[in-house]
């Protein structure tokens, strides 16, 4: 399994460590504010399990991430559990502890976790949504390149109906629009 390196940041499998640091996470209303619930210590462990289960079979996924002082939470790539119109898809993300926000960490990870999709992983696109409401991971998808077409903005079919949760916004970028934007030449070519 590939382990991404960055300036200040490393992606990297998952260990026993990190299962208190990320339940604390999950348990944070303010860091799960624009999910439709905290979760509880089992429901955070299985959560590592199932992640890290996805990283040894398909060799990339949701990234543990240690920056400087230790484990922050996670980014990396998965692949929508539901139906909508855009899936089946790979969708870039991302969950920090709030100790982390405002140091531009999940945009140096995830800018990492791109230049991998698209270039070792020979992905054709990567999708990223959240809530509607969710103006700190909508930023971080415009400052990584990704564009938003308000007519691809979906309900979550997971979040009941009456949750202002539901309404999500969908952004994209394709393979050849992050080369264009970092220089790279078409796939095949000689690289930078």
């Amino acid at each position: 399994m590939t382990e991404l390196r960055t300036e200040r940041l490393t992606l990297r499998r998952w260990r026993d460590a990190d299962r208190e640091p990320f339940a604390a996470l999950n348990a944070d209303p303010e860091v799960m504010r624009h999910f439709p619930a905290t979760l509880s210590r089992e429901q955070s462990d299985a959560m590592i399990d199932r992640i890290d289960g996805d990283l040894a079979r398909q060799g990339f996924g949701l990234w543990a991430v240690d920056a400087p002082d230790g484990f922050i939470g996670f980014v990396g790539l998965a692949r929508p559990r539901f139906e909508a119109h855009f899936t089946p898809a790979t969708e870039v993300g991302w969950r920090l502890a709030r100790h982390a926000w405002g140091h531009g960490y999940a945009t140096e990870a995830a800018r990492a976790v791109l230049a991998h999709a698209f270039t070792a992983l020979a992905l054709p696109g990567l999708v990223s949504f959240t809530a509607h409401t969710n103006a700190r991971s909508r930023a971080v998808m415009r400052r990584l390149g990704l564009t938003h077409d308000p007519a691809e903005d979906f309900r979550h079919p997971n979040i009941p109906p009456d949750d202002p949760l539901q309404p999500c916004v969908l952004y994209r970028i394709d393979a050849a629009a992050w080369r264009a934007e970092n220089g790279w030449p078409e796939a095949g070519g000689p690289q930078p």
